[in-house]
């Protein structure tokens, strides 16, 4: 049980709440600094990172993360770094990706029930069938996806590096799942031809063309950034297509005056912290999924190190497989 927000609490996390004071009230903040402080205060004791991606809450990012950003990136984040525990705050599929890299370390999640729609869209069952309907053909799978899909695939992409995955195999048509959307936008920028899965996110999906045309009409000049799981009309529409990473560091070279970034709601509270003078106009479709991690949640992982999450041995090793051929040819890549 965490204590009231006493004055120590409050000098504490002072110079903390003056970064996120423009996205966080005063009064939320009073219910929150109690739990940040507990938080770092055990994550140190059980020698454990805390790893938050881009659409957490603002009292999560900003207040108890070690490492923020893209999920494969937190996965190699946890693996590279010295701790006995990860705990991800982000989603299921995440949680697994860091299992795989960091197989001796527990891995925790805050919330069992926090899925993901698109890697609930596809199972190792439909990659094998996929398989048989069109024989080899190459499988790419994209990272946010479950282990035994992954292990099912050839190679895994991230949405930044999708394109240059698909190309790397060297071949003219390749099997991309499970997002429909992500595959037509990569289908868009190469010669491969893609044989697609229906999958979707859930948060992008709702996204509409429509919808930013609205945004540009009462807001004159704003630039508009979208994440490529965003149905076509929506990107056509966008000033900037890109990854949440390539999203942030996007901002930090236009650096414009009012920005939507057409993706997680959360995500732009989050990058306003570092960038106070740019006005974030933010569309929110939020991830019910991502909403199941909150700061008690968190709290209760580490006092009990639990909910674990576990990967099967066979199914990890193949997983493993896809998720380091896509790290090779970003090596390969830097190398050229």
């Amino acid at each position: 049980m965490t204590s009231a927000f006493t004055a120590e609490i409050e000098r504490e996390t002072h110079d903390l709440y003056d970064r996120v004071r423009h996205v966080i009230p005063d009064v939320e903040w009073s219910v929150h600094a109690p739990l940040i402080s507990a938080i770092n205060q055990l994550k140190r004791e059980r020698k454990a990172l805390i790893l938050v991606h881009n659409y957490m809450t603002p009292e999560i990012f900003h207040g108890v993360a070690d490492y923020s950003g893209d999920s494969l990136g937190l996965a190699q984040f946890g693996a590279r770094t010295e701790g006995d525990v990860i705990v991800m705050c982000g989603v299921h599929f995440m949680a697994e990706t860091a299992k795989i890299l960091s197989p001796e370390k527990t891995v925790l999640l805050p919330d069992l029930q926090a899925g993901c729609s698109l890697a609930a869209s596809i199972t190792g069952a439909d990659v094998r069938a996929l398989r048989a309907r069109h024989p080899g053909l190459p499988v790419v799978t994209y990272v946010n996806t479950s282990a035994e899909v992954k292990a099912e695939s050839d190679i895994c992409c991230t949405s930044a590096n999708a394109v240059q995955v698909v190309e790397s195999l060297g071949v003219d048509k390749v099997i991309f799942i499970p997002d429909q959307f992500l595959g037509q936008y990569v289908a868009s920028q190469t010669k491969v031809e893609l044989v697609m899965w229906e999958g979707a996110c859930e948060v992008h999906e709702r996204f509409s063309g429509a919808e930013l045309r609205e945004f540009r009409s009462m807001h004159p000049g704003i630039h508009v950034m979208a994440h490529p799981e965003c149905p076509d009309d929506v990107l056509q529409e966008a000033d900037y297509v890109g990854s949440t990473s390539a999203m942030i560091d996007h901002v930090g070279k236009v650096h414009p005056k009012q920005v939507a970034m057409i993706t997680e709601c959360s995500m732009a509270g989050n990058v306003a912290v570092e960038f106070p003078d740019i006005e974030f106009i933010q569309p929110c479709n939020l991830c019910p999924h991502m909403k199941r991690i909150t700061l008690p949640r968190i709290l209760a992982a580490l006092e009990t190190l639990s909910p674990a999450i576990d990967v099967p041995a066979d199914i990890a090793q193949r997983a493993r497989l896809s998720l380091e051929r896509m790290l090779a040819v970003g090596r390969s890549a830097a190398r050229d």
